[in-house]
Order: C-alpha cells, then sequence, then structure tokens
C-alpha cells in the first residue's frame, strides 16, 4: 500500500539528507517553474518506459499537482520497482509552496 506523506515530513527527509529518490512527475513547465530540492523530473510516460528497469533507492517518494497522479506513479513504482518503500506527498506541489511562504 502506498504511503501518504505530509509536505513536512518530507521537507524532514530533505533537510535531514535522508537517502531517497524524490520524483516530481509534473509536466517540463511545471517541473521549470519551479521544484522540490533535489527532485529528479520524471513525467508519468517516462515512468512507465523505465520503472521496471531503473535501480531504484530503498525509499521513493513521489509529488505531483495535487497528491493524485503521484499516487497511481507510486503504486507503479511499488508493482514494478525494486524500492522496499513507496509513499507519495499529500497534496502535492500545490501543498508545497504555502510552507514555502509561511517559512519565510
Amino acid at each position: 500500500m502506498v504511503e501518504e506523506l505530509s509536505p513536512s515530513a518530507v521537507r524532514e527527509k530533505i533537510e535531514r539528507d535522508e537517502p531517497f529518490d524524490l520524483i516530481d512527475v509534473r509536466d517540463d513547465e511545471a517541473y521549470a517553474d519551479g521544484h522540490l530540492p533535489e527532485a529528479e523530473h520524471v513525467t508519468i510516460d517516462e515512468l512507465e518506459d523505465t520503472v521496471v528497469d531503473r535501480d531504484w533507492a530503498d525509499e521513493v517518494v513521489l509529488y505531483c499537482y495535487i497528491g493524485e497522479t503521484s499516487v497511481q506513479a507510486a503504486r507503479l513504482v511499488e508493482e514494478y520497482g525494486d524500492a522496499e518503500s513507496v509513499g507519495s506527498m499529500a497534496g502535492g506541489y500545490d501543498a508545497w509552496e504555502p510552507l514555502e511562504t509561511r517559512a519565510d
């Protein structure tokens, strides 16, 4: 079962420099406009083509715009990838930005 992680939990993982794959599944333009620190951009189409062949970290967290597509993408990684733990960031990138604003 795909775990949903809060944006603050993902932020803590980044700040603690934990080893995990952070995957942004949004489109090219959205990624170029902004993304989470250290996030790798892999569109859904690219993910479908590479999920089996990729060497995944033990833990993988995916995110999209609002946290729905990333759940589906996480299920794909969970089913066909070799990661031990796969999660989706609840609320997606839209939930991350307000945290950034409050932190200022």
